[in-house]
């Protein structure tokens, strides 16, 4: 019994500490979007507007890492389901 009162203190805590940092780090985000919309009005692009675009650029070049990571470790699972197969059929021939 008590793991299972461990788990549901440790489950309250979490929900509230991952609801503050949550909050916290919304609220730090909204303020920039604002922010930032505030600078989109002017015609040049200041320092700060460069560098939001080239943390979009940073972003999608992450997302195309992540991307391909993902394809490889698709192809990874797929290999090793297809080796799992052929040692059961073996294992199945076998008895």
């Amino acid at each position: 019994m008590g793991e299972k009162d461990n788990f549901g203190s440790g489950f309250l805590l979490g929900t509230i500490i991952g609801g503050v940092v949550g909050g916290v780090i919304g609220a730090i985000a909204s303020k920039k979007v604002n922010d930032m919309g505030k600078h989109n009005n002017d015609s040049t692009l200041n320092s700060e507007d460069k560098g939001f675009l080239n943390n979009r650029e940073n972003v999608e070049t992450a997302r195309l890492s992540l991307e391909e990571k993902i394809n490889q470790l698709n192809h990874a699972i797929d290999d090793v389901r297809v080796t799992l197969i052929k040692n059961s059929e073996l294992e199945t021939e076998n008895n």
